[in-house]
């Protein structure tokens, strides 16, 4: 009975999406697709050209090197060059050895160029380092949360969220959030990031503002409230109109839920002038993929690879590339997830590892990875459709069945290619 309710169930779902939904529309956000209206760039420029005079006059002073630092980094948030960020690096460590006073400060600046840069663990050793100094526990414990939310050590990351607790307070209801979210509680998560946006409201904090709207977007599309995730995206451009991360996710919202691969590569094709990272590459690959163009998506698969053979990115892209080495080479994908293990230990890093070991042919490993590792620890989509994919090589028929009611729910965030995939476990 429960096999023929979960055919019914899927043959409905296989029906609603053979047929489109229109949520969005072009004249919402075309405004925003004009290339040279870069008011974020425009005015980062300014600031770097007034910093610079007087950084140029005097190498050696504090204030100068740090403010240069900043803009660095924010230059790599507008960008995407890494160099930026590697520029900040060496101005911040400068700084640091220097300085007399506020090392904490300057450790924690440290710490979060590192975080960009995917160097959890290093960045948890300067974290410790600043925690010794007696001021500002608050504001590094917050931080310690972030990285130890990365590292995996989820024990450590419930007791430093204890220490920080305030409920009215912004930086503790979005790590809340994103704690909840963790946990599988996603109604919750979203009541702590609606929450979080009210106070940025009021406060009408714009830099708040934006980085509440483009992330309580995210958390709506994770729960199927697609309407309320595009009102946010679009919030969030009303304010910067730059915003590449959520041009991006409106070109995901037009390819997964509207199946308009045109329109969504003519949006990313807009953001690429100004911000061109490595990662649309393999949005641009799947949509290829999804129209049946392989030629075109493995130049994209290979445009990415070559984009990311750059040692300044470090691991920044290693979890993308174990996808993509999967299906290319298996036993290079195992190798890197396994290096990646040593940096993030996650269920979210095993779940590649144990696709990876399926690919390689050994789906006894691959299921022994899952259930140790992932299985009840993690409900992040991809990782639940690995784990069916290799229950489903395993003859765990009953372990699929019980994943796929959960997949279907996921369809949008897993997008049309991995919805087909789904159709044939």
């Amino acid at each position: 009975m429960k096999n023929l309710i979960l055919l019914l169930f899927f043959a409905v779902f296989i029906g609603c999406q053979e047929k489109t939904e229109k949520i969005t529309d072009s004249k919402d956000y075309n405004p925003y697709l004009i290339t040279t209206n870069n008011p974020s760039k425009d005015a980062l420029l300014s600031e770097f050209e007034f910093w610079e005079k007087r950084f140029n006059n005097d190498s050696t002073n504090l204030m100068e090197m740090t403010r240069m630092s900043s803009l660095h980094a924010r230059m790599f948030e507008i960008s995407g060059t890494i160099s930026e960020l590697k520029t900040s690096e060496q101005l911040i460590k400068k700084v640091y050895a220097v300085s007399a006073r506020n090392k904490d400060t300057y450790l924690r600046s440290l710490a979060h160029n590192y975080i960009s840069q995917h160097r959890f663990k290093e960045a948890k050793v300067l974290l410790d380092s600043a925690y010794t100094y007696p001021d500002n526990h608050k504001e590094t414990e917050m931080m310690l949360f972030d990285v130890a939310m990365e590292l995996g050590d989820y024990q450590l990351a419930d007791t430093l969220l204890g220490k920080v607790k305030a409920p009215k307070d912004f930086n503790y209801l979005i790590r809340l959030a994103k704690w909840s979210d963790h946990n599988g509680n996603l109604d919750a998560a979203i009541k702590y990031m609606e929450q979080a946006k009210t106070i940025a409201e009021a406060r009408k904090d714009k830099s708040l503002m934006v980085w509440v709207y483009s992330n309580i977007g995210d958390f709506y599309g994770h729960a199927g409230r697609i309407h309320d995730s595009y009102k946010n995206y679009l919030n969030t451009l009303a304010i910067q109109p730059d915003n590449h991360y959520v041009k991006k996710q409106l070109a995901w919202m037009v390819y997964s839920l509207e199946k308009n691969t045109k329109e969504a590569n003519r949006i990313l094709d807009s953001v690429q002038v100004n911000h061109n990272v490595p990662d649309y590459h393999l949005l641009k690959a799947e949509m290829a993929e999804y129209d049946g163009d392989i030629s075109k998506a493995n130049n994209e698969y290979e445009k990415f690879i070559k984009a990311t053979d750059n040692v300044a990115y470090g691991g920044m892209y290693t979890t993308y590339l174990i996808s993509i080495y999967a299906e290319k080479d298996p036993k290079k994908a195992v190798e890197l997830a396994e290096k990646e293990l040593v940096n993030r230990a996650t269920p979210e890093t095993y779940q590649l590892l144990a696709y990876a070991q399926l690919k390689s042919g050994n789906k006894e490993a691959a299921r022994n990875t899952i259930e140790t590792f992932v299985a009840g620890k993690t409900s992040e989509p991809n990782a639940l459709f690995h784990s069916a994919l290799i229950y489903k090589a395993n003859g765990m028929n009953a372990e699929v069945n019980s994943l796929k009611a959960e997949l279907l729910e996921a369809f949008y965030e897993l997008g049309p290619l991995k919805a087909k995939e789904i159709e044939m476990l």
